[in-house]
């Protein structure tokens, strides 16, 4: 009986440090996340009267956005951005962390240089690219003798914003995906090549399987950071640029809302919406992946 006891008690005293120990990471989901998203919530059913005073109006401000052409072609901007940038990017990454796994000489320093621009800080990778795609004396002009106004110009501003955007990710998805494939087992590739397999049947029944599980985790991430882009537009495209409605993002267009024009219902009200547009694609993602994801070792 007093055995019994004492191990309720070490097994509570444990239970108890355990609670000490997450409280910090609990703590700060609870007042950096949680409770900000409530607030964000409360106030896109509010209209802002300044000073942080907020009048209750229902759903009013969802009703005048839904009803903006502008909304629209924002939420257009940021699905499109997706469709630029994460099946290109996931391509070029697995391209990328396959040829790092490979047997070649210098693979640390390889590693290295293409994580690079995930040390780099957003405005100095920005900048460096402003300076390529400026229409007069860019170096991107200048290589193949073109005229196009990458940044200025609607139709392709979208384009050069993607590229930076990818550019700027490839090291880390490749990295991330890198010991994807570092945890494939070499006894799958040497029964394939005693069957005579091809690299591209290796690729596509051997390689591709088993670092899905990976690619359709990077495959998440990158659609929620693409949903979320504002810092690359906002530095790539200035207020003042007639392109700027061309790409547009939601988040952006929050930016614009909430403090440019001051209201913080319509900007959080687009919030809310970009929240929503995540978890729907996040739920198709999760739906989808049964059909291409496999988990069996």
């Amino acid at each position: 009986m007093k055995k019994g006891t004492k191990l309720s008690v070490a097994a509570r005293r444990e239970e108890n440090w355990g609670w000490i120990m997450v409280a910090p990471t609990i703590i700060g989901l609870l007042v950096l996340n949680l409770w900000p998203f409530v607030q964000t919530l409360y106030t896109s059913f509010c209209e802002h009267l300044g000073f942080g005073h907020y009048k209750f109006i229902g759903v009013q401000n969802y009703v005048d956005m839904f009803q903006k052409p502008e909304f629209w072609k924002a939420t257009w901007n940021t699905i499109y951005f997706c469709i630029l940038t994460v099946p290109v990017g996931l391509f070029l990454s697995l391209l990328v962390a396959m040829l790092l796994n490979a047997k070649i000489k210098g693979k640390g320093i390889f590693r290295t240089i293409f994580f690079l621009p995930m040390v780099c800080a957003p405005a100095a990778v920005t900048m460096v690219w402003r300076w390529i795609f400026n229409a007069e004396y860019g170096i991107l002009n200048q290589m193949f003798g073109l005229h196009v106004n990458w940044v200025t110009d609607s139709k392709v501003v979208m384009i050069a914003c993607a590229v930076v955007a990818i550019w700027s990710n490839i090291g880390y998805d490749a990295v991330l995906l890198l010991a994807g494939l570092q945890n494939i087992s070499k006894s799958y590739y040497e029964a394939a090549n005693i069957d005579g397999a091809s690299k591209v049947t290796q690729f596509f029944q051997i390689t591709l399987p088993m670092v899905s599980p990976t690619l359709f985790v990077v495959m998440i991430m990158r659609l929620m950071a693409s949903i979320k882009v504002y810092d690359l537009i906002y530095m790539m495209v200035e207020e003042t640029n007639p392109a700027v409605t061309s790409v547009q993002s939601l988040m952006y267009l929050f930016y614009r809302e909430s403090f440019v024009a001051g209201s913080r219902g319509s900007g959080s009200a687009i919030v809310i919406w970009t929240v929503l547009l995540i978890g729907m694609i996040t739920v198709i993602q999760f739906i989808g992946q049964k059909k291409w994801v496999n988990y069996d070792v």
